[in-house]
């Protein structure tokens, strides 16, 4: 199987601190805020030496709600140095200050901080509310426990230089809004050729990424397949579309005024993030088909069951389904979300007569609150099995990967 290089993620980043904010760290009337006291672990990440004014981008994330972000400052400043103590000179102290904004306005007692540095300088500031899957990913993306600490936790990310930007790390950084610069962008450019400055239609597109992955057999095992597909798809995609989205950005925006047209920018800006969502899942389900197809397994896609409700993928078919006289244990409903969030809840009413559904989707490390809510709603959720790696291993047994099943409705086919 042909391998795909990756960017690294110290590419991205130098090292994260990160802790669960407690009472005193999150209540105006308990603390004098906008301040940390200089553990260990923020030295290994700031150095032993004053850093006064660090550009720092403030972000808040949820799984369901509307980020906020704003830019400010963070600053690591020695405190009591040269004082002294009963005639004996006291140990040096630090502080972080960071100055006030929405974010930090927002962020409570249990929600995690992570401090992140950049490689010129710059640091990231995230909070993720908790018990949130924004909580989860960003823990496993930066290498903090499970749990989390009242103290902060230091990763050295520089030192991991092995440490690829995978399908799911990508996933995350996409929340974050950093763009990866892709490390055969010549060779994806070279590959794109005959598609121009033009955005092809999804299925065409899907089938161009998995012919030019062509030491790959859509036969072979089925979770490393979508995967490889996936990812190639979603390289080739965003090289066609910095293309594209770098030419109309130096054609400019200006209206007929002659004025800035910033409407039009922001018009734009939104076409573009609706655009990566929409093909994103249409092309997840193109793959999904084509593993279906090559293996003889009977379905229709898309189909009415009741109430105007359409499934994803119907197994063997609506005929079926609409028969009282099928056996309901050889019916098999599957939904294909490549993101999330709370919308597993969707399709537990879209076909009445399946009590156990099935739902496949791409977003990793999943918070132990929603898989157990998903659990309790007879929801049986589906990942690519590399995937499975960013969940906690108490998740793991109520995991299934795409092999599992397709054994399950090919057993249910031959039944």
């Amino acid at each position: 199987m042909a391998s795909i290089r990756r960017g690294l993620l110290s590419d991205l980043f130098v090292g994260v601190a990160a802790k669960t904010l407690s009472l005193v760290e999150t209540d105006p009337k308990k603390s004098n805020q906008h301040e940390f006291n200089g553990s260990r672990e923020l030295k290994n990440l700031f150095g032993l030496e004053p850093r006064q004014g660090i550009p720092t981008r403030f972000i808040w994330l949820a799984d369901e709600q509307m980020a906020l972000s704003e830019d400010g400052f963070l600053s690591w400043s020695k405190y009591r140095e040269g004082r002294f103590l009963y005639g004996k000179p006291r140990a040096i102290e630090y502080r972080l200050y960071y100055s006030g904004n929405a974010v930090t306005a927002a962020m409570e007692t249990g929600d995690t901080l992570f401090i992140a540095m950049r490689p010129r300088g710059q640091a990231l500031v995230i909070i993720a509310p908790s018990g949130t899957t924004m909580q989860s990913q960003l823990r496993w993306l930066f290498g903090m426990s499970e749990q989390g600490k009242l103290g902060f936790e230091y990763n050295n990310i520089e030192q991991n230089a092995n440490a690829q930007i995978d399908f799911a790390a990508r996933y995350i950084l996409d929340e974050l809004g950093l763009d990866i610069e892709e490390p055969e962008a010549d060779w994806l450019d070279a590959l794109l050729e005959p598609f121009g400055m033009l955005f092809p239609n999804t299925k065409e597109f899907s089938e161009f990424s998995r012919n030019s992955l062509t030491h790959i057999s859509p036969h072979d095992d089925p979770d490393k397949v979508l995967m490889a597909w996936l990812e190639r798809e979603q390289l080739l995609f965003r090289r066609l579309e910095r293309r594209i989205v770098a030419k109309r950005l130096e054609e400019g925006f200006i209206d007929k005024t002659n004025t800035a047209d910033i409407e039009g920018f922001l018009s734009f800006s939104l076409h573009v993030q609706n655009r990566r969502k929409s093909r994103a899942g249409q092309s997840f389900e193109h793959h999904l088909e084509k593993l279906f197809n090559v293996r003889g397994i009977h379905y229709q896609r898309g189909i009415e069951t009741e109430n105007r409700n359409r499934p994803d993928f119907l197994f063997p078919g609506q005929k079926e389904y609409r028969n009282e006289k099928f056996p309901v244990e050889r019916l098999t409903m599957l939904g294909a979300k490549s993101t999330l969030k709370d919308r597993w809840r969707q399709v537990l009413s879209e076909a009445r007569r399946i009590e156990f559904k099935h739902l496949i989707t791409l977003e990793p490390s999943i918070s132990e609150r929603q898989t157990d809510q998903m659990n309790s709603e007879k929801l049986q959720l589906i990942l690519p099995q590399s995937i499975h790696a960013t969940f906690k291993k108490s998740q793991h047994e109520r995991l299934m990967n795409v092999q599992n099943f397709i054994d399950l409705v090919i057993q249910r086919q031959k039944s």
